[in-house]
């Protein structure tokens, strides 16, 4: 489920240090230990990144994807190199696992437990559930960032914004996949020949309109200070929120094949819930970059493309070179394995379907 590619990658706090950008969007760097790479070959577009031509832009946002593979360093742990990164990437997946996805010590289980005994057991009620609470969680504590910043720190706070999104993700992506084919057939064009090819394609190009932000990996993970950064290339000049285009592409696609009243009602509520984050995104740009931001937005729009045949963006003759970049190789490797991984996640849905409830988890203990 293409809830939010955020959710992805995150991870721990880490002690405070100098700040540099992440793995895709670089912009300085600290002197750490090389990756033992410092004569890698220099492969245009893919371990280094062309630029494209920007005289016409404002200049005033961040040329999305930038990345040069001989700048990155491992570092050691407690520096913002990738050995810090993996090892608070672990740290975080090591907990979600523990106090969230397996039944003997977390609470889904538990959690699911609840709200089916509130929804009487129906399915569509349940994922509508899901559907009010992710949004109120996910984009309530990015809205309160500004605040948990002051009090504990950027990089804490996207500790404490990050584990409930994580968890529930998780929760309502097993109950999506398990129940995809509840509820009401609609129709079924399982037996139209080119149908599964048109959807495959409709839903690997969705994956090509994440927000630039998510490219980020050492600011997704905590490893460097997460920012709220101004974009002004790439992806952002056909749409100004590219994750809302990428949910609706994905949810049709996914929705022309199962046809389920579940399905649909799973899908509209993402979709819904995207459709928020382009107002909340505007807000929080507005109030992060003020008046840069309404230049930008000016120049671009929400609606793909919209603002080139208006003519307030002009594409660089080879605006091409923003896209064929080294996150979109990553993006596109991802996106096929994930397409192979489908009976495993089909296989893990099952499972956790029928193990059912395991009462209590790790912190019983402790508290009781």
């Amino acid at each position: 489920m293409k809830i939010n590619a955020i959710l992805l990658l995150t991870s721990l706090t880490v002690p405070t240090y100098g700040f540099s950008p992440g793995l895709f969007n670089k912009r300085s760097h600290q002197t750490l230990s090389p990756l033992h790479a410092s004569n890698l070959p220099e492969i245009p577009f893919v371990t280094k990144t062309v630029k494209s031509d920007r005289s016409k832009d404002l200049m005033i946002g961040e040329d999305a994807g930038t990345f040069d593979i001989n700048q990155e360093r491992w570092g050691a742990l407690g520096e913002d190199g990738w050995f810090t990164f993996s090892a608070a990437v672990g740290t975080i997946m090591t907990a979600v696992a523990i106090l969230w996805v397996y039944p003997p010590t977390g609470y889904a289980d538990d959690f699911l437990y609840f709200l089916e005994g509130i929804a009487g057991g129906n399915p569509h009620i349940v994922t509508l559930i899901f559907g009010i609470i992710f949004p109120i969680v996910h984009s309530g504590l990015a809205s309160l960032r500004p605040f948990g910043e002051q009090i504990v720190g950027a990089r804490l706070w996207r500790v404490i914004f990050a584990f409930p999104s994580l968890c529930l993700a998780y929760s309502w992506i097993a109950y999506f996949i398990a129940h995809a084919h509840d509820g009401f057939q609609l129709y079924d064009v399982s037996e139209i020949a080119f149908s599964h090819s048109i959807a495959w394609i409709i839903n690997f190009l969705s994956f090509f309109f994440l927000y630039p932000s998510v490219f980020n990996l050492k600011e997704v993970a905590a490893v460097e200070k997460p920012t709220i950064h101004l974009w002004e290339t790439g992806i952002i000049r056909i749409t100004r929120h590219p994750q809302f285009v990428g949910q609706g592409m994905w949810s049709a696609a996914h929705l022309a094949m199962v046809g389920t009243s579940f399905t649909a009602l799973t899908m509209a509520l993402l979709v819904g819930h995207h459709y928020f984050a382009c107002w909340n995104g505007d807000r929080r740009l507005y109030e992060q970059h003020g008046e840069a931001f309404l230049k930008v937005k000016e120049r671009t729009s929400i609606v793909p493309f919209q603002a080139v045949w208006e003519g307030r963006q002009v594409l660089p003759k080879d605006y091409y070179k923003e896209l064929l970049r080294g996150p979109y190789l990553v993006i596109a490797l991802g996106t096929l394995g994930a397409y192979f991984a489908h009976p495993y996640m089909q296989g893990g849905a099952a499972l956790v379907k029928n193990t059912g409830l395991v009462e209590g988890g790790i912190l019983n203990g402790i508290f009781s």
